[in-house]
């Protein structure tokens, strides 16, 4: 257990302050199942399991893993728009299996923090400004995952030195997690530095052995710069960011005026970003196939410091092993 992180740790039970970012179409058992021996929250989307009695059965084998590996735990990401046409089936399921973590993004989480709370279970929301951080405050959430600038997927347009700060001003009782950026020890410690209990660890993870996406993808991590990471609001209508394949620039990186006038009108948005959203999801899921021609692959600016593909739990043990050093290099203990 770290000093730095420690309310972290003590809340989610989990033993070293780092959180598996859910990952549409990525997140998958083995990666969740090797972050929970590691000593981490591992998490996935609720989205990557659709179909009828996939969830419950995914979240029974959890339960039953976390039982047997009480060094870390697991959790789950739930997209709390109204577009999200699974959300009160998943949130029930969800409930009914006592899942102890939950990540909400994109909305309200007024319905999923009392449903959480009435057993126990730990709410952090997505936020990325001050704003919607004070929403979610006053629903009473356990704390903020704070997406930063550089984040894969749904990134924020505020830099974490600025951002996580903020929170901590804000909202002192609190704990932030930062995504954004970071993929080693020393942007752990970084964070820390500005406020941060831990940091949310995403695109480090596709570029695993557990990973099942397509080898094409997970290359393309490994072999990309942080200046091939473009920002597009195709996909799902909120920015997302990918890698600025061909396939991403036919794709295109703004809706048009037609596009954005639907998703503004009271009458037809909530339709319209459905049919974004499930569109969205149908590109995705072709993309992260094996053989496919088309290339629309979620990554964040970390693909910069990202050089091979490991074992998740050697992901972890590296990122162990930096922070520590980085400690001592400072003269400051890692533990208790």
């Amino acid at each position: 257990m770290t000093a730095l992180g420690k309310k972290m740790e003590e809340m989610l039970k989990i033993d070293f302050p780092v959180i598996m970012a859910p990952m549409f179409l990525v997140s998958n058992q083995a990666m969740l199942e090797a972050g929970m021996r590691a000593g981490i929250m591992a998490t996935f989307p609720s989205l990557n399991y659709r179909k009828e009695g996939e969830l419950d059965a995914l979240l029974d084998q959890l339960n039953a893993y976390s039982d047997k590996n009480t060094q870390g735990s697991y959790g789950i990401n739930l997209i709390v728009q109204q577009s999200n046409i699974y959300l009160k089936k998943h949130l029930a399921s969800c409930i009914n299996k006592k899942v102890p973590f939950y990540i909400t993004s994109l909305g309200n989480p007024k319905e999923v923090v009392e449903a959480a709370h009435k057993y126990g279970a730990k709410v952090f929301c997505d936020v990325t400004n001050i704003e919607h951080a004070k929403k979610c405050y006053d629903n009473n959430c356990d704390g903020f995952i704070a997406v930063g600038q550089g984040a894969g997927g749904h990134a924020g347009p505020n830099p974490l030195q600025i951002l996580v700060p903020a929170l901590k001003e804000n909202f002192p009782d609190k704990p932030v997690v930062a995504a954004g950026g970071i993929t080693n020890g020393k942007g752990l410690l970084s964070v820390q530095v500005l406020g941060a209990e831990g940091v949310s660890i995403g695109t480090r993870f596709i570029a695993s052995t557990e990973c099942k996406v397509s080898d094409d993808y997970k290359n393309a991590i490994v072999k990309s710069e942080m200046d091939d990471i473009v920002m597009t609001t195709k996909l799902s209508g909120s920015p997302c960011t990918i890698i600025n394949t061909p396939t991403a620039k036919k794709l295109g990186y703004d809706q048009n005026w037609v596009e954005k006038f639907m998703a503004n009108n009271p009458k037809i948005k909530k339709w319209f970003k459905i049919f974004v959203q499930v569109r969205g999801m149908k590109k995705l899921e072709q993309s992260v196939l094996p053989n496919n021609y088309q290339q629309l692959w979620c990554a964040g600016k970390s693909v910069e410091l990202i050089n091979d593909i490991i074992s998740c739990e050697e992901i972890i043990a590296n990122i162990k092993t930096e922070y520590r050093k980085s400690l001592d290099e400072i003269g400051v203990s890692g533990n208790k």
